[in-house]
């Protein structure tokens, strides 16, 4: 099967994977370059909790040979020496003191921060009478919160959000994404060095000041994976949260918990649905699969919830999924909280501020990004009532 024809709605292609296949699937990825799709939840979980056999260094990878230096899906395979790709003690000195720092964030400071940027936000549209709640809402929102934690102005985030868009967008021109990647890298070096110099209360201070002893280049290597990991997934979440409660008119009735919306989103559409990946320390059997050494291996996050094994009563438990990963290389502890605190203040502030907020269009009419990699609504219009 090729993976990058994967459809927008992926359930059932991985329903029928599952059956004709079992969850592990041999997959071609762009260019035809051989991998396995993980589909399995207990086979995810084994594969990301396996740091011996499935390892985070793609240099074993044993099909270099095969892989263009323009190929798309390179800025996910490309190797750099930061956290992302670290093993061992190496990783867990590194993860170590990234999550330290995320955990000194206060968290009602963070939650005051969030509401201050979804009520600019929400100022910004409030008297249209309607928006796009994509990219004129859940986008915005999560890069502005991503700023507030690493200490970046608020003046830097338009530009911000155009090289982080270019870094990933794997379908566009390969230099493209290398030129933005490099943008993006000085601009935590430069942050790096403002706070080696004069540090504050902020993640970056806190990295820099940790026992672990990260030099410059690796505290500004890890920021950016930071950045890049944090903002998309948590605008898609954001995004299809609001879709779970405007879909179901909580917010024109009886509104309906943000936990539960929020939690239904991760089940039903996480956000990040696959990963590359893992690879083969060694020959193994995975699924009844024959594993060689080198092989790769991508984590089907959104197949391993969507699997009977991981909701096997029909009520998928609050906090089974594995839309956070898995595993030593999964969002080091603090990231899943801090993400919630952005996300749920999204949401919240939505009605608080536009009561009668709803779908511009049927929900079943929604358009959702048609990829492997990531999920969210394409764009998701509403109509209010406007703020005089």
């Amino acid at each position: 099967m090729k993976l990058y024809g994967l459809a927008a709605d992926p359930v059932e292609v991985y329903r029928t994977l599952r059956e004709r296949h079992g969850p592990v699937v041999p997959v071609l990825l762009d260019g035809d370059v051989p991998a396995w799709l993980v589909l399995g939840y207990r086979e995810v979980c084994r594969v990301a909790g396996d740091a011996r056999t499935f390892a985070r260094d793609c240099r074993r990878w044993n099909a270099w040979d095969r892989v263009p230096e323009d190929w798309p899906l390179m800025p996910h395979v490309g190797w750099t020496p930061s956290v992302v790709f670290a093993e061992g003690a190496e990783h867990r000195r590194r993860s170590g003191a990234l999550g330290e720092a995320l955990d000194g964030v206060r968290r009602p400071e963070m939650a005051l921060a969030c509401r201050r940027i979804a009520d600019g936000l929400i100022d910004g549209f409030a008297a249209d009478g309607r928006a796009d709640l994509v990219d004129g809402y859940a986008r915005p929102m999560s890069l502005l919160a991503v700023a507030w934690l690493l200490g970046l102005p608020d003046e830097d985030v338009p530009e911000l959000a155009e090289e982080i868009d270019a870094a990933r967008n794997v379908t566009g021109a390969v230099d493209s994404c290398k030129d933005a990647h490099r943008r993006m890298h000085a601009r935590m070096q430069r942050l790096v060095g403002e706070r080696r110099y004069r540090a504050r209360d902020d993640v970056p201070s806190r990295l820099l000041a940790h026992p672990a002893g990260l030099t410059d280049e690796e505290a500004a290597l890890d920021l950016l994976a930071l950045l890049v990991s944090a903002h998309r997934p948590t605008a898609d979440w954001i995004a299809s949260a609001l879709r779970v409660v405007l879909a179901g008119g909580a917010f024109a009735g009886e509104p309906r918990g943000d936990g539960d919306a929020l939690r239904e989103a991760l089940w039903e559409d996480t956000p990040v649905q696959g990963v590359i990946g893992r690879w083969a320390v060694h020959d193994c059997v995975l699924g009844d699969r024959r594993i060689h050494r080198g092989d790769l291996l991508v984590l089907g996050l959104g197949a391993a919830n969507a699997d009977p094994h991981a909701q096997p009563d029909g009520a998928a438990p609050n906090r089974a999924h594995l839309s956070f990963g898995h595993g030593e290389h999964g969002c080091p502890p603090p990231a899943p909280e801090l993400a919630e605190v952005v996300a749920r203040a999204a949401v919240a502030a939505l009605p608080d501020r536009l009561a009668d907020v709803r779908l511009a269009v049927p929900a079943a009419d929604l358009e959702w990004r048609a990829s492997p990699w990531t999920r969210g609504p394409a764009a998701l219009p509403v109509e209010f009532t406007p703020e005089c």
